[in-house]
């Protein structure tokens, strides 16, 4: 038995003004039976069901690149990261959605990125590539400090952290998108003081509600409007510990 995913072309139009392309749709539902044939080895995701998959990891993962799928975005062929991938969303996703990105995919586990090496493999994307490393590692090496116009992080710890992660890596002028369930008064209270440090603004804060279970999300779009000094990140593990 396959489990085919939705199609989902009208709910496409309406929420991003988007819809996949047949060969999309394909690459979509090729990604969605490898999670599932990895699952059985790895512990990728509790989300199996075609309906929750569509919505929870491809509409959920493009939902947060609202701003990218619009013809308008500059840069046209934008260097994206996707910190702390884990299964490879939203990144597998934001690569299939828009080719003339490359991204990089990160995570600190070589299981999870030998996994989604051969999903990239199977689905044919030559604009994503893997990456094995710790995100403050990472923001303190010369070849990718700087380096990326948009930083996606989904899932990783408090705002402030995903912050703290994401700014070093972004060029001047560039954007952080925090995707988040709940969110809170008091959040932005304390992501402001770290923004602040990071030398970033708080562009926006996006509310929506999902397509089919109606749960409330968040979107929170950071943008990078001066240098980050040069100790953050700050060691592994000290984001998390004390968070700024």
């Amino acid at each position: 038995m396959t489990n085919l995913l939705p199609e989902m072309a009208e709910i496409w139009q309406q929420t991003l003004n988007w819809q996949p392309t047949v060969q999309q749709q394909a690459q979509f539902q090729k990604l969605y039976e490898l999670i599932l044939e990895g699952n059985r080895q790895l512990n990728l995701t509790r989300i199996t069901d075609p309906q929750e998959f569509w919505e929870k990891h491809l509409w959920d993962s493009l939902r947060g690149i609202a701003p990218l799928l619009s013809a308008n975005f500059s840069p046209a062929s934008p260097t994206l990261i996707d910190i702390g991938t884990g299964a490879g969303f939203p990144g597998v996703p934001v690569a299939i959605t828009i080719p003339n990105c490359t991204i990089t995919l990160l995570d600190s586990t070589r299981k999870k990125i030998n996994f989604i090496d051969n999903i990239l493999t199977e689905l044919a994307l030559s604009n994503a590539k893997t990456l094995v490393g710790r995100a403050e590692e990472i923001g303190q090496h010369p070849q990718h400090r700087l380096a990326y116009d948009i930083a996606l992080i989904r899932a990783v710890g408090a705002a402030s952290v995903c912050a703290e992660y994401a700014l070093p890596l972004l060029k001047q002028g560039g954007l952080a998108i925090i995707y988040r369930g709940n969110w809170t008064e008091d959040e932005t209270a304390a992501l402001q003081n770290a923004v602040n440090q990071l030398g970033s603004v708080i562009e926006s804060i996006e509310q929506f509600t999902t397509p089919l279970s109606h749960s409330i999300r968040h979107c929170v779009y950071l943008r990078k409007v001066a240098t980050t000094p040069a100790n953050f990140p700050r060691a592994v593990g000290i984001p998390t510990q004390k968070p700024l």
